[in-house]
Parts: C-alpha cells; structure tokens; sequence
C-alpha cells in the first residue's frame, strides 16, 4: 500500500524504522494542513465546549515541544508534549494522516513522547479525549500503553463527551 500526501508517496510500512520523529515547526504549511484536519475532526465529533484541539499558532507556546512524524520527507503524524509541572506533563495534538493509520504512526509518536517526558523528569502524563466512537482507536492506543481514566485535570471540566486518562512513569 502507498501513502500519498502532498503529491508525495510513500511506502505504507508496519515498520516504524522508516519513520523520524523530531521537533518540527507547527507553522509549516503541510503541518498546518494536518493541524486542521485534526481540528475539523475534533469539531465533527465534539461539541465546541468540549474540543480542546490546538491550533498550530497555539503549538507554539513556550511551555510546548511540537513534533512530527515523517517519512522520506513526508508528514504522517504529529504530536505535541506541555509540561504542566516539573513532574506532569500532557499529551496534546496526537494526530495520524488518515492515509497513515494503522501503521504504527501513532504508537511510535506516543512512545516518543513519553520517552521525552521521561528524560524531562516527569513521574505523571495526562490526556485529555473524546468519548464517541471516533476516539475509541486513540482510547484503545493509549489505554494499551498503560493509560487509566483519572479525574478532569488542569482547565478540564467533568464531560460527558470529554475523558481524561493519566500514566505514572
């Protein structure tokens, strides 16, 4: 299977090895693509008090690490990691190419980023989610990492759309 994006293809791989994630600038164009989408998809299966997305500007606050995920240039995913405290962090941003899923894309991303919070010293990282059926992959991906569900933290408000999930390290 091949992954087209931008006018690009490439190799749909299980293999990750393929895959580099590093610090990347939320304002380029093609990630700001996928910001939005990951936006609309938010918007499409959330209501607007509960999408708590970032846009790309917002990614680039100083107390964020914005990363991507790409292969031969390309960009298959990105994800984000806020330092709430010296030990709590959050995950934000998870974001797969559509074309991308199922590839290993956001399990390595996550991985990343919690090896990131881990070198940072951090004990605790949180989430925050949906709970329609449209976020079951992303519940399923964190909960398989050792994710639980944990009391709304930081601005989150009890939801009935909303769950929040932490990891001790």
């Amino acid at each position: 299977m091949v992954i087209v994006a931008d006018n690009r293809q490439v190799k749909r791989t299980a293999r990750t090895s393929d895959v580099t994630i590093r610090r990347d600038d939320p304002g380029a164009p093609d990630v700001q693509r996928l910001l939005a989408a990951h936006l609309e998809f938010a918007h499409e299966h959330s209501p607007p008090e509960d999408v708590y997305a970032l846009g790309w500007a917002s990614l680039h606050a100083s107390d964020i690490t914005f990363l991507s995920a790409r292969a031969d240039g390309v960009l298959l995913g990105v994800g984000a990691l806020r330092q709430l405290d010296a030990t709590h962090a959050e995950l934000k941003s998870m974001h797969t190419m559509s074309a991308a899923r199922g590839s290993g894309v956001g399990r390595a991303m996550l991985t990343h980023l919690l090896e990131l919070a881990r070198s940072r010293g951090c004990t605790r990282v949180s989430l925050e989610t949906g709970t329609m059926d449209a976020f079951a992959p992303a519940r399923a991906l964190y909960t398989s990492v050792g994710f639980v569900t944990c009391p709304p933290f930081g601005d989150y408000r009890p939801s009935p759309n909303s769950v929040c999930m932490t990891l001790e390290l």
